[in-house]
C-alpha cells in the first residue's frame, strides 16, 4: 500500500498540495484569530490539529480544517463577555457535542439548513468582519457589534487622519495588501495560479515594514508555541452549567457542523475521487474541537477556501491535509520570529478581503429563481445577523423558512358554489391541504354561506386536514342552526385526513 502510494504519484500530488494549502492556511490562521480578539498563536494551534489529527480521521479525504472567519464573530462575542477562560470550555463541550451526533448518525440531518439561510449567513459573517477588521485596519480596537463597528468608523478615520498615533500608515500597509491581493487575482500568469494571493501579499508588505522602518502594531506570538496552550481548570469547566455558555456552545456546535458539511457537499462537487461520509467527518470535526477547547485554541470548521486550495492543487489523498498541518508546526516552531514581523494592518487587510468576498448580494438572483421568498430569507437572515448577533439572525432565517414551507404546504383551494340538482343547497369544495393558515380563508367563505343552506363538503382532493381546520367545521356545524343551515360532511371520512384522534362531531 505505501510503495504504491509513492510509485503511483499520489505523494508528489500531495506533497505539492500541502504547500499550497499551508501557504493559504498560515495568515489565514493568524488573521483569523485576531479577528477572534485571540493571541495569533491559538488560530495556529487549532491549524495544526485540523490538519494533523482530523485531516487524518476526516469523513470528506480531501477538506481542509481549522479556524474559520464564519466563527470568528462568535469567539469574539464570547470572549468580550466571559473572558478568554470560558472559550476552551465551550469549544470542548461544542466537540463533545459533535462527536455525540456523529456516532448517532445525525451528520446527514445538518445538511437541512436551508441554502438561503446558509449564505445569508456568510454574507451577514462577511459584513461583521468588514466592519470589526476595518477598525484594526488603522491599528483601532473594534468594537463588540457590527451597527456599533460602522458608526465608529468615521471617528476612528479622523484619528487616523490626524495624523497621531500608528492609525495612518496601518491604513496604507492593509490597503497595500488589499490592492496586492486583489491585482494578483486579477494579473496572476496561469502558470503561477497556485501561488496565494495573500501570502505574496504577506510577504511583500511585511518586506517593505521591515526594510523602511514603518511603525505599525506586529503580531504578537510566542518564542515557545507551547506557552500559548491554556488548558482549561475544573473552576472554568464548572461555568458551564451558566445556561449562557449551553447556548453557547449548542451554537458553535450547530454553526461549526452546518458550515463544515455544506462545505464537504462543495468540495465532493470538485473533484471525482471518493465521496463524503457526513458522519465520520462530522465526528471527526467534534474530536478536533475538544482537542482544541483542553488547548484553549480556537474553533475549527472545514473551510471551503482551503478545500479548494487543495482540490485546485490536485491533491490525491488525505496525507495533504496531514501535511499542511505539519508544515504549519514546523514554521510555528522553529520560525516565530519571522511571524512576529508581520504588521497586524496587513492581517486585517486579508480578512476584510476576504470579508467582501463572502458578501455576496448577487445570490439574490439565483435565490429568486426558487421563488421572491427565498430571496427574502437571504436578505432577511444576513441584515438580522447584522442588526443583532449571529444567533439570532440564523434564528430569523430557520423561522422565515419554516414559515415559508408552512405556507407552501397549505395551498388549499376553497370554492363555494350553489348546487345545481338541489335548491336551497350549495357545496363547498375543499382541494389540497387544510392547515391553521388558511383556517381565516375558509371562515371568511363559511361567512358567505345565506342562510336556510345545505351545505355539502366535498373533500375528494383534500389530502390533509389539521386540528384548527377541523375544529372551524365542527364550530360551524353546531352554530349552523342558528341560521337555518346544516353542514353535511362525512365526518368519518375527514377524521381520517386529521393528524392525530379527533372525536366526531
Amino acid at each position: 500500500m505505501i510503495s504504491k502510494y509513492f510509485s503511483g504519484n499520489f505523494f508528489g500530488r500531495d506533497l505539492l498540495g500541502s504547500i499550497v494549502v499551508f501557504l493559504v492556511a498560515l495568515p489565514l490562521c493568524m488573521g483569523i484569530a485576531i479577528a477572534s480578539g485571540m493571541p495569533p498563536a491559538t488560530g495556529l494551534i487549532t491549524g495544526i490539529i485540523g490538519g494533523l489529527m482530523v485531516g487524518a480521521i476526516a469523513g470528506s479525504p480531501l477538506q481542509v480544517s481549522g479556524p474559520a472567519a464564519g466563527l470568528a464573530v462568535l469567539v469574539f462575542e464570547l470572549v468580550r463577555e466571559h473572558g478568554v477562560a470560558a472559550l476552551g470550555p465551550v469549544v470542548l463541550l461544542a466537540g463533545l457535542i459533535q462527536i455525540a451526533a456523529g456516532l448517532c448518525r445525525v451528520g446527514i440531518w445538518f445538511r437541512m439548513t436551508s441554502p438561503a439561510v446558509v449564505a445569508g449567513m456568510l454574507s451577514g459573517i462577511g459584513i461583521l468582519i468588514v466592519a470589526s477588521q476595518a477598525h484594526v485596519l488603522i491599528d483601532a480596537k473594534p468594537l463588540a457589534r457590527g451597527l456599533e463597528n460602522f458608526g465608529a468608523l468615521p471617528g476612528a478615520l479622523a484619528n487616523a487622519f490626524s495624523g497621531e498615533g500608528t492609525g495612518l500608515a496601518a491604513l496604507g500597509v492593509g490597503l497595500a495588501t488589499i490592492a496586492i491581493m486583489l491585482g494578483w487575482e486579477k494579473l496572476r500568469p496561469q502558470k503561477l495560479r497556485f501561488v496565494p494571493g495573500a501570502l505574496l501579499a504577506v510577504v511583500a508588505v511585511t518586506a517593505f515594514v521591515q526594510f523602511q522602518g514603518v511603525n505599525v502594531n506586529k503580531v504578537d506570538v510566542p518564542a515557545n508555541l507551547l506557552s500559548a496552550i491554556s488548558l482549561p481548570s475544573f473552576a472554568d469547566l464548572g461555568g458551564l452549567l451558566e445556561p449562557s455558555l449551553l447556548v453557547a456552545a449548542l451554537t458553535f456546535a450547530f454553526i461549526a457542523s452546518a458550515e463544515t458539511l455544506l462545505s464537504a457537499a462543495a468540495v465532493d462537487r470538485m473533484h471525482d475521487g471518493t465521496r463524503t461520509n457526513y458522519d465520520r467527518e462530522l465526528t471527526a470535526q467534534g474530536v478536533g474541537n475538544t482537542l482544541c477547547g483542553l488547548l484553549g485554541a480556537l474553533p475549527m470548521t472545514g473551510v471551503i477556501v482551503r478545500s479548494a486550495a487543495n482540490v485546485q492543487a490536485g491533491s490525491a489523498t488525505r496525507m495533504a491535509t496531514m501535511m499542511h498541518g505539519a508544515w504549519l508546526l514546523v514554521f510555528a516552531l522553529l520560525l516565530p520570529w519571522l511571524m512576529r514581523m508581520t504588521p497586524v494592518s496587513c492581517l486585517a487587510g486579508i480578512l476584510v478581503f476576504t470579508g467582501v468576498k463572502m458578501i455576496n448580494f448577487k445570490q439574490v438572483k439565483s435565490f429568486a429563481a426558487y421563488g421572491k421568498g427565498t430571496a427574502a430569507i437571504y436578505l432577511a437572515t444576513t441584515f438580522a445577523i447584522v442588526a443583532t448577533d449571529l444567533l439570532a439572525g440564523v434564528l430569523v432565517g430557520f423561522a422565515l423558512s419554516l414559515f415559508r414551507l408552512a405556507l407552501l404546504s397549505s395551498r388549499l383551494k376553497v370554492n363555494l358554489a350553489e348546487h345545481d340538482d338541489e335548491p336551497g343547497s350549495a357545496k363547498l369544495h375543499l382541494t389540497g391541504i387544510a392547515t391553521f393558515l388558511k383556517v381565516p380563508s375558509m371562515a371568511r367563505t363559511l361567512e358567505q354561506v345565506p342562510p336556510n343552506t345545505r351545505l355539502h363538503v366535498v373533500m375528494d382532493d383534500l389530502h390533509h386536514v389539521d386540528q384548527a381546520s377541523f375544529e372551524l367545521l365542527r364550530d360551524w356545524a353546531r352554530n349552523a342552526k342558528s341560521k337555518g343551515c346544516e353542514l353535511v360532511v362525512d365526518w368519518m371520512e375527514l377524521e381520517r385526513r386529521v393528524e392525530g384522534p379527533a372525536k366526531a362531531a
